[in-house]
């Protein structure tokens, strides 16, 4: 019998039948040895049937339940839990997710499960089986397709919207998945948040997984293209082989990512801007040198560059801070931190990207947020101006030639419509 596979539609606690085996006797005639022939009547055939089911049952792993535990509600006991769990090699006994599916199959007569199915992963189980053997286990991954699909989309309020309303090939959550990376491939050329305008434009060559029940990812965007204030910005996404790690470029050749990051969260939502403003504690209008993120407290802050650290402690009214120094001389400053990660100390070298701290409200701040600045000999400088006025490099020349084909290719493909394009089914 085949076991269906659990969690694929949703599991749902209770009682189901699986399989109805019905098993037939054989009807027998008797034939009398005394008598006459007219005697001899055959009895009337009988017809006995046994109802065999298979029953299933659904179960999930509780919060703070170990598998044994889990494994004796289903009617396994200490001995059978032990050598199940044997054959069940693969499973992390440590690492098991709250809320895992288990599906039981049994016998109707047997009230120990014949089968049992951890759903690890929505695209991973486990499957053990009893005989009389002993339990095997099969580890049963589900593929998933890959295609690739064109979206295109006009700014009206803000990027993530305008992904939102871009059209039904994606659902909700894997719009908000591909607005986030597109901030990300852009960020050294484009401040999400401020240079976009009404009627900007933008069209994206994207990889989407399609997995069980339905499931859908976001996979690399292979290819974009941004029409703002009048300008196309193109990104393509190019690697020598498998092993190189893939980057994007420019129609031109040059790499989109420079030696500093736009913005030290990773999601980020700025509440003030690098200018003039009314502190919200003193009272008194003020220059506001730097810019100011809201975020939860506890979010990770990033190095906005490679650098040393130079200063890690209390500042006055930027509370928790911590200074880098970079290379080229310029000076990052994060304030109101809530505290500070391993390595964010005095002298330590940190790489960009690599977590410094966390957003707080230490310090001058009314609610948690991030205080950013960049400062140029020792001169606070407007963050996205500093940091956006840095060079690019270009591909390397040896790799001109087979950049410009692939890059010919994708925005061929990115530009013939916007409808889903089934070109790289895997």
């Amino acid at each position: 019998m085949k076991l269906p596979s659990p969690g694929i539609r949703g599991l749902k606690s209770g009682l189901a039948i699986a399989a109805v085996a019905c098993l037939t006797l054989a009807a027998f005639e008797f034939r009398s040895s005394a008598g006459s022939p007219a005697d001899k009547q055959p009895l009337p055939a009988v017809l006995d049937s046994v109802i065999v089911t298979m029953a299933q049952r659904f179960d999930t792993l509780r919060a703070g339940e170990t598998l044994s535990g889990l494994l004796g509600r289903s009617g396994l006991d200490v001995r059978e839990s032990s050598a199940m769990m044997a054959a069940a090699n693969v499973l992390d006994m440590r690492r098991l997710p709250v809320g895992m599916p288990v599906t039981y199959t049994s016998v109707s007569l047997d009230s120990v499960p014949s089968e049992v199915v951890f759903q690890l992963a929505i695209d991973r189980m486990l499957h053990l089986r009893r005989s009389a053997e002993g339990w095997a286990s099969e580890e049963i991954n589900i593929p998933w397709t890959t295609d690739t699909i064109v979206i295109e989309g006009e700014i009206s309020s803000s990027l993530y919207e305008a992904v939102a309303q871009a059209g039904e090939v994606l659902p909700e959550r894997a719009r908000a998945e591909l607005a986030w990376a597109l901030a990300d491939i852009y960020e050294y050329r484009l401040d999400m948040s401020r240079d976009l305008r009404v009627g900007d434009r933008f069209r994206v060559l994207t990889e989407r997984s399609l997995g069980p029940a339905g499931t859908v990812r976001v996979g690399n965007v292979l290819a974009a293209r941004f029409m703002a204030s009048g300008k196309d910005i193109e990104a393509i996404r190019y690697a020598r082989d498998e092993k190189t790690r893939a980057r994007y470029y420019d129609a031109e050749g040059r790499s989109l990512h420079t030696g500093f990051l736009r913005a030290p969260l990773a999601f980020r939502r700025i509440s003030s801007v690098f200018g003039r403003r009314k502190h919200p504690i003193l009272g008194t209008w003020r220059a506001h040198k730097g810019t100011d993120y809201a975020a939860n407290s506890g979010t990770p802050v990033r190095t906005v560059g490679d650098g040393v650290v130079i200063f890690a402690g209390v500042r006055g009214g930027y509370g928790n801070t911590v200074e880098v120094r970079h290379p080229n001389g310029f000076v990052s400053r994060y304030g109101h931190l809530r505290g500070f990660a391993r390595g964010a100390r005095k002298g330590n070298r940190v790489s960009i990207a690599q977590t410094i701290g966390y957003v707080g409200s230490t310090g001058l701040a009314t609610g948690p947020h991030l205080h950013f600045e960049v400062l140029v000999k020792g001169v606070q400088r407007d963050p996205r101006k500093a940091l956006a006025s840095r060079s690019a490099e270009p591909i390397p020349s040896a790799d001109r030639a087979a950049f410009e084909i692939l890059r010919a290719q994708l925005v061929a493909t990115m530009d013939s419509n916007t409808d889903v394009q089934q070109l790289a089914m895997r």
